[in-house]
């Protein structure tokens, strides 16, 4: 079994692709709407934009090729093929018996995702352990004026956990999250992803490739 590096006071988790199988969703609903305009979306690009801001994220795309039409009606029309694949997401493997034995052990638990609120919902609401997570921020939070890399949503979740963030381990899965929880001070978990590099994840304390190296 693999430990982590330090004994947390509690562990905040990505979501996108650190609890749930998302990437290749967000991936297949960008396709749907560059396919009008004769685009492809490339794996370079998936690496640049991964857990960063949507608009961010939305305005490389457009950037990229040239679409004519804003960050915001990228996002909308993206969203429309996204709800009707989201509920099915995936779970990571082992991240929902991870999430229980962190329960057992009581470890709080919290989320930091870039995905705004609505989304997170659609993801999550039904999932057995969304009410084993103490504290949730998402990127459209009032409170947020930073994305990630910048460490404002990790610092802002473990202000609502009431946690140190030098006693928190932070599970992350791209280059720009995994530097977002090292500037917040965390101890960070990178997940191994087809969509990052080695290189990608080169600052996180620990790399794993799932949650079952830390349960069994």
């Amino acid at each position: 079994m693999t430990a982590l590096p330090i004994d947390p006071a509690a562990i905040i988790f990505d979501l996108d692709g650190t609890l749930l199988d998302t990437e290749p969703l967000y991936t297949a609903a960008a396709q749907r709407v560059l396919d009008p305009h004769g685009h492809t979306y490339t794996m370079a690009l998936k690496r640049k934009v991964m857990g960063g801001d949507s608009m961010r994220s939305a305005q490389l795309t457009i950037d990229e090729f040239d679409l004519p039409m804003t960050a915001k009606e990228f996002l909308a029309a993206r969203e429309s093929y996204l709800e009707a694949l989201f509920p099915g997401a995936e779970e990571m493997p082992g991240a929902g018996d991870y999430l229980r034995h962190l329960n057992s052990t009581n470890v709080p638990t919290g989320i930091a995702t870039s995905s705004h609120s609505h989304l997170c919902d659609l993801k999550i609401s039904q999932r057995d352990w969304r009410s084993l997570l103490s504290t949730i921020v998402c990127g459209d939070d009032a409170e947020l004026h930073k994305s990630k890399p910048e460490p404002d949503i990790f610092l802002l979740c473990a202000q609502r956990m009431g946690i140190n963030a030098e006693d928190i381990v932070a599970f992350e899965d791209s280059r720009n999250g995994v530097l977002a929880a090292k500037a917040a001070g965390m101890t960070v978990v990178a997940i191994e992803s087809p969509y990052t590099t080695p290189e990608d994840l080169r600052e996180a304390d620990l790399v794993i490739e799932n949650y079952r190296s830390l349960l069994n």
